[in-house]
């Protein structure tokens, strides 16, 4: 969709309020994720040299921010993702099963084909990752994580409302997840769009977790493409909320069971990716040396727009809209950071 501001919206906390607040949002969810999981949070890279594999090919289209490194000759590239990274530093920290990590992730999306109200080229997330047991590759587990994420959530909205008592206009979003599988969402609505699958069922249900993203469907198409090297597509999902200021299901966060050996093999030959697997990463992982885990990342813009009930997500973070976008903002009196 095009950038629009809803007819009659005004801001509920004013620029300066709304700066406190999102640093206040931030520190909350932290650390009610911390607790949680039993994740602990650590640094992480802004970008790594393209020779590694570490970087996050999404789709696989995407385009990485690319730069020469004068120094070593090498090339370097601006992470989409930290899927690849942090598993890997997972293995390289010693962290063992139980125990995960977390960190903020900035990167670059030079090729996001629309800039509307949820979407910009600048992408802010808390990218986090657990080694988990091989017995804790099921659903069930990947369930329970989800409700254990949307509690940090529904707890952080909570004490910011009870801080900031003009958000709870917004009312308080719902604690029971529905699950549901892309298969299912297809079978129930088969003439229409992903999109609007998503959201007829979270306009219904509230908070719904889309299960088994990435492989083709029963019809042939995709509910949404996804690397075939991070997420097992059997064993992951999206979290969406519904937002009823845009109107729109409103996903926070793309997650899943990790790919092992076996789910890695098969989904490199699935969708043509044959050639990775000669880089370090891939090697590692294809050898079983790295640790079996499950993670994923939570839009930290995503969850400012979400809580503090805002209608564009430039009014929660800085970054590069077009013209149209910034003359309609003036014009409805919302300011873009």
């Amino acid at each position: 969709m095009d950038s629009f501001i809803p007819e009659g919206y005004k801001t509920i906390l004013g620029v300066y309020d709304t700066q406190k607040a999102i640093g206040l949002l931030k520190r909350l969810f932290e650390d009610n994720l911390s607790a949680a999981l039993n994740i602990h949070r650590v640094s992480a890279p802004l970008f790594v040299e393209e020779h590694t594999g570490l970087n996050d090919n999404l789709n696989g289209i995407e385009r990485p921010v690319e730069f020469q490194v004068r120094c070593t000759g090498t090339s370097a590239q601006v992470v989409q993702s930290l899927a690849k990274w942090k598993r890997m530093a997972l293995h390289r920290y010693g962290f063992y099963p139980g125990k995960g990590l977390y960190t903020d992730m900035n990167a670059i999306r030079r090729d996001e084909d629309t800039l509307d109200n949820l979407h910009s080229i600048y992408v802010d997330q808390w990218d986090w990752e657990k080694v988990i047991n091989e017995s804790d590759r099921n659903l069930e587990y990947l369930k329970a994580t989800v409700r254990s994420i949307v509690k940090a959530v529904c707890d952080t909205q909570s004490t910011m409302q009870a801080i900031y008592p003009k958000l709870t206009s917004l009312g308080a979003i719902n604690p029971e997840v529905t699950f549901v599988s892309a298969q299912e969402l297809e079978d129930m609505y088969p003439d229409k769009t992903p999109k609007e699958r998503e959201n007829i069922i979270t306009r219904e249900r509230g908070t719904v977790f889309v299960m088994g993203i990435g492989g083709r469907l029963l019809s042939g198409n995709k509910h949404d493409g996804r690397s075939p090297d991070y997420d097992d597509w059997d064993l992951n999902g999206d979290i969406l909320f519904w937002n009823g200021l845009l109107g729109c299901a409103f996903e926070l966060s793309s997650m899943g069971i990790r790919v092992n050996p076996e789910s890695l093999d098969r989904q490199l030959t699935e969708s043509g990716c044959d050639d990775r697997r000669g880089l370090l990463y891939h090697r590692m992982l294809l050898a079983g040396e790295l640790p079996l885990t499950i993670g994923g990342g939570i839009g930290q813009s995503r969850l400012s727009m979400l809580l503090l009930g805002k209608a564009h997500i430039g009014e929660v973070q800085a970054s590069v809209w077009t013209e149209e976008t910034h003359r309609l903002c003036e014009e409805r009196g919302v300011m873009l950071l």
